[in-house]
């Protein structure tokens, strides 16, 4: 049997060579098949191949094993194949374990494998290295084995194929099932749908002379395929400019003559074309006509940032000019002259003097203005303390205005016990903390 196998892949691979190549469909992946297997075991022959000193004994077909198989099988690549074998077998299994009782029994075998092809699908002979692990119930016995052989593979159109095997199988529960020879014969049918092969078009007809139907014969046509002008032997004017292509310098973008068929340029690429930009050399904004942002003081700082667009300052000044020292120091000494009656908002006749300071500074500088903040002690509600120190704030804001201070010059706010800038466990701490604070800014 074994020289039959043999002689019988030795075949398939000779066949495969000639016809592998004759075989035009192009099919990469197989199946998926379902088939049916007709087997043969060889339970006598692996004693002679591990010990040779007994004789290689092969059985008769009459004395092998039988059964069938229900197989699925499945591509993985276009030369790998994986299959599923559901194996029913024949035979007198109780023999390993007890001796033999003459009694025919039924062993059901689930057999995965990986089929590893000579050659791609499409071959019609195409032999192929298997194997796998399988697994199966024989007797009320759970048993366990590794298929590996060879197989030879026919494919009929990738419809139909024929299937045989030869495999050894080392049983890994020897107590359960022994090793043993397997062949197998079977017919598998495709059941998934078949690609179709996408088939060119034949070609087109050759064309006419005049293949773009510009009234310019195809051998006198630099571009045969687009209609064009006589005057430029048969191309076009792609941007449509009124300028032909061979003059214009930007062939695909509509520009004018004065500028060789291109656009208005944009010189300092800011988005705004040099005839409507009035700094066509600088980068600018459409909203000041293709300029920068302007600084009319000089100072450094563009006017959409100066808050004294007309009178030069640091950045860190809103670009207005810094407050001198000696003005801030007579605001801030103003600030700590203000006084009030006990738990009220009403100014003492003692902090007037220092407040008529502040309205002669505010006078003699127009634009300055001034943000009042009254702060008070932690003594007392919160609630309360917030409402006295607005009120606090606002009742300077309203003697200023009575002295003839525009009012949107003037701002108060009040932050109750928020603030405080010294500890209120102490008289002295908490007297520092009931204060008024006044900011003096140009902006």
């Amino acid at each position: 049997m074994k020289q039959k196998l043999t002689f019988i892949l030795a075949l398939s691979l000779f066949a495969t060579a000639a016809f592998a190549q004759k075989n035009k469909r192009s099919s990469d992946k197989k199946g998926p098949l379902i088939g049916l297997h007709f087997n043969l075991a060889d339970f006598n022959a692996p004693t002679g191949i591990k010990d040779p000193a007994t004789g290689k004994v092969y059985s008769k077909l009459k004395d092998m094993d039988k059964g069938f198989s229900l197989s699925f099988w499945k591509g993985l690549g276009s030369r790998l194949d994986l299959s599923i074998k559901a194996n029913a077998m024949f035979r007198d299994y109780r023999a390993i374990s007890y001796g033999r009782t003459g009694r025919t029994e039924v062993g059901l075998e689930l057999e995965p494998a990986l089929n590893l092809r000579l050659f791609p699908e499409a071959a019609l002979f195409n032999p192929f290295l298997t194997a796998g692990i399988g697994g199966g119930i024989y007797t009320g016995n759970m048993g366990a084995y590794v298929p590996a052989g060879l197989g030879l593979q026919v494919n009929f159109n990738n419809y139909t194929y024929l299937f045989l095997q030869g495999q050894y199988k080392w049983a890994l529960t020897k107590k359960v099932l022994g090793d043993n020879l397997f062949y197998s014969f079977g017919v598998a049918q495709n059941v998934g749908r078949e690609k179709v092969k996408v088939v060119a078009p034949p070609p087109p007809p050759p064309p006419p002379a005049d293949r773009d139907g510009d009234g310019i014969i195809d051998s006198e046509d630099k571009c045969p395929d687009v209609k064009g002008l006589a005057s430029l032997q048969g191309c076009p004017d792609r941007d449509g400019d009124g300028i032909t292509d061979a003059d214009d310098k930007c062939p695909d973008v509509a520009g004018l003559a004065r500028y060789q068929g291109c656009p208005i340029p944009d010189t300092d690429k800011d988005g705004i074309n040099d005839e409507e930009d009035k700094c066509p050399t600088v980068p600018g904004l459409a909203r000041y006509n293709g300029c920068p942002i302007p600084d009319t003081d000089g100072d450094g700082v563009n006017d959409e940032e100066d808050k004294c667009i007309n009178e030069k300052g640091p950045a860190s000044n809103f670009g207005c000019p810094v407050i001198s020292e000696e003005i801030i120091k007579r605001v801030n000494l103003a600030a700590k002259n203000v006084f009030f009656s006990t738990g009220s908002s009403k100014l003492l006749a003692k902090s007037f003097p220092k407040l008529n300071d502040v309205v002669t500074i505010l006078n003699e500088n127009p634009s300055y203005k001034v943000q009042i903040d009254g702060h008070t002690d932690s003594q007392g509600a919160d609630d309360k303390n917030q409402t006295l120190s607005e009120a606090r704030a606002a009742s300077v804001k309203t003697y200023l205005v009575s002295k003839g201070i525009d009012e949107s010059r003037l701002s108060s706010t009040g932050y109750g016990e928020t603030k405080p800038v010294a500890d209120n466990k102490t008289a002295a701490g908490r007297a520092k903390n009931r204060r008024v604070e006044m900011t003096l800014r140009n902006y």
